[in-house]
């Protein structure tokens, strides 16, 4: 695999990616605390007949940062995915996606469903099911509590002390297997980490999504009122799910058929939510 790096700078932000292969576009989406790096095994594996694209989010590692919380808002999150496959050529896209990487995915398909060919969602949940679990359900309001410890200003400065020790031990507690947490990686995502500004770009993810456990100061998402028909996905869809995710609770998936009508819904019982580090031959072969 020959992977090239490469910037394209649009009116607000600039984006770095990697990519590989000829073919059809797909685009491989990270989320939270990752960079394009997350799906070095699925470049691997599908840029052999694809052209397999992964970029840093904004905020993240090399991508732009910008530092009003108000630029992290979900449309510009899905501007971004526009822009890129524009900018590639690529429409529609196959698009893979994980975490907040979904949560753009998600808003992209239902929005701009011209943009998508195929959606492969791994475990992040679609906005109407989380906002109604983040509302009603006592046990996802806990797993989610640490996305309000993410918004407290000081949480970057936290998370960068003692060469990432806070992130480290999130990644190693919260997974099925930590076999994929090598030395070698975990120098890799701390030097994403620890790029000038990047930490707390990346939390203004969280700040900027209403998307939260109710505080005392916030209702987060108890106050809204999601449409289920305004963020209808009508693409077909693959959605895996490690069940082992102690944030992201299976839940979660309930009634997702009623959101998400071409639907196709693989669960893997024994995987966590870093489900493309521990099985990442098998989240190939059901892609």
């Amino acid at each position: 695999m020959n992977l090239q790096h490469h910037y394209v700078d649009f009116d607000d932000v600039r984006l770095h990616y990697v990519d590989a292969g000829d073919g059809p576009l797909m685009l491989f989406v990270h989320g939270f605390p990752e960079f394009w790096h997350a799906w070095q095994a699925q470049l691997a594996e599908f840029s052999r007949d694809h052209h397999a694209v992964a970029p840093d989010l904004r905020g993240h590692n090399l991508s732009g940062k910008p530092t009003d919380v108000k630029a992290y808002r979900p449309k510009h999150l899905v501007a971004d995915l526009r822009r890129l496959i524009d900018h590639l050529g690529g429409r529609p896209a196959i698009v893979v996606a994980h975490d907040w990487g979904g949560a753009a995915a998600w808003n992209l398909a239902a929005a701009h469903p011209e943009y998508i060919e195929k959606l492969v969602i791994i475990n992040s949940p679609h906005p109407v099911a989380f906002a109604r679990a983040l509302r009603d359900s006592p046990a996802q309001q806990q797993a989610s509590a640490y996305m309000n410890w993410l918004r407290r200003p000081g949480a970057a400065e936290k998370l960068l002390e003692d060469d990432c020790a806070r992130l480290a031990a999130m990644l190693s507690q919260s997974t099925a297997d930590p076999r994929w947490l090598t030395p070698e990686l975990l120098a890799r995502y701390r030097e994403a980490w620890t790029q000038p500004g990047a930490m707390d770009a990346s939390l203004n993810f969280y700040r900027a999504s209403p998307l939260h456990p109710a505080t005392p100061e916030e209702p987060g998402a108890a106050a809204l009122d999601l449409r289920p028909e305004d963020f209808a996905v009508r693409v077909p869809t693959l959605a895996i799910w490690g069940e082992r995710d102690t944030a992201l609770l299976p839940g979660l998936l309930d009634g997702l058929e009623a959101l998400v009508p071409q639907l196709t819904l693989k669960r893997i019982p024994d995987a966590s939510h870093w489900v493309i580090h521990e099985r990442p031959a098998q989240v190939n072969r059901i892609i």
